[in-house]
């Protein structure tokens, strides 16, 4: 492995070599039972939704993925370009590398560029300060900012850090005294309903549990190893469907997005019947634009914008909140994780 070879672009690598049409995120888990009649139409339905103060035109966004490369620049725009195609709402990767080098600013202030109108969020590691968090909003005029938590990444990652004190206090800080909403987010790990505790406490409103299933940091980090010391940590961590399980009494306290392998509109709406007001997806979106290009990214999505609200007309749900009013059977592993933790999976 070259030196020049971005760690960036090595993250791009990787992360596609390890896509599968499938995911391992436990919502395939989550069973809708059919009810015969619905007693609506399909322009009933209502895409919107909200988090917190921000309001989106459809429920599922392109979640935080890269920045910091040329090669990144080039998947910003075309990300970019399909956001304002599609009235998506974007994320940007972890905007750090650009606050220590500010030549890679471009790399992420294309996304604005592009799409000056569109709802945009920044992205930070949760050891940044509120200056860095301020001056990563700024430089991209963001609505929003995703604050990332990544241990088990950083503890695989050769160059990682190894100091994990003071995030609480940082996150703390910056919803305290930054202009816009805070969104805490994992990297692809899931969620426990102690951590969730622990940021409501701090005053954390919006909270994406990103669940494992999709993209693995652990395996990214590895295969960037000489050795493959960490083979046996790539199912660390909570699924989607766990993780959305762990925040089941926290609903009326915080807004929930569900990411993590992430694939089509049946887990999304598995997903929105687990309680999530919104969806990330990245890998999905990465491995389209490599592969298929902007054109056929933005049909795609379209067309699961009218395939979600056909399978929304099924379970009777005329907006979002709706889909937990469905009645749902859980798989025997996802009731034996609610029994080993407690949790009291109840429609309420």
């Amino acid at each position: 492995m070259t030196d020049n070879w971005n760690r960036k672009d090595q993250h791009i690598h990787y992360a596609e070599m390890q896509y599968k049409p499938q995911s391992t995120n436990g919502l395939e888990q989550v069973r809708f039972v059919h009810q015969s009649f619905s007693e609506m139409k399909t322009t009933d339905v209502n895409l919107n939704t909200n988090l917190g103060s921000l309001s989106l035109d459809y429920p599922f966004f392109i979640n935080a993925m890269t920045g910091g490369s040329d090669k990144a620049h080039v998947i910003n725009k075309n990300l970019s370009i399909i956001a304002k195609e599609t009235g998506l709402a974007m994320a940007v990767g972890s905007v750090s590398a650009a606050i220590k080098d500010p030549s890679l600013s471009e790399s992420f202030k294309i996304v604005r560029k592009e799409n000056p109108n569109g709802l945009i969020m920044s992205n930070l590691g949760a050891h940044h300060s509120l200056e860095n968090a301020k001056k990563a909003v700024d430089m991209l005029e963001a609505d929003a900012i995703q604050i990332h938590l990544n241990t088990p990444q950083e503890v695989v990652m050769p160059e990682g850090d190894r100091d994990f004190t003071g995030w609480l206090n940082n996150i703390e800080e910056i919803v305290k005294h930054i202009d816009v909403p805070v969104i805490v987010k994992e990297v692809g790990f899931g969620m426990s309903k102690e951590t969730i505790q622990q940021l409501i406490d701090i005053g954390v409103t919006i909270i994406d549990v990103s669940g494992r299933g999709g993209t693995n940091f652990i395996h990214i980090e590895n295969e960037r190893r000489e050795e493959k010391e960490y083979d046996y940590l790539l199912n660390w961590g909570q699924t989607t469907a766990e993780s959305l399980l762990e925040a089941h009494f926290y609903r009326k306290q915080a807004d929930f997005i569900a990411s993590g392998g992430i694939k089509n509109p049946l887990h999304m709406l598995a997903a929105f019947g687990l309680g999530a007001k919104a969806i990330g997806l990245s890998g999905e979106f990465l491995h389209r634009v490599l592969t298929t290009g902007n054109e056929q990214t933005i049909h795609t999505v379209n067309q699961w914008k009218s395939e979600l609200t056909a399978l929304m007309t099924l379970v009777g749900a005329k907006k979002i909140t709706d889909v937990e009013k469905a009645s749902i059977v859980l798989s025997p592993e996802l009731k034996h994780w609610c029994c080993e933790r407690h949790i009291n999976f109840k429609h309420q």
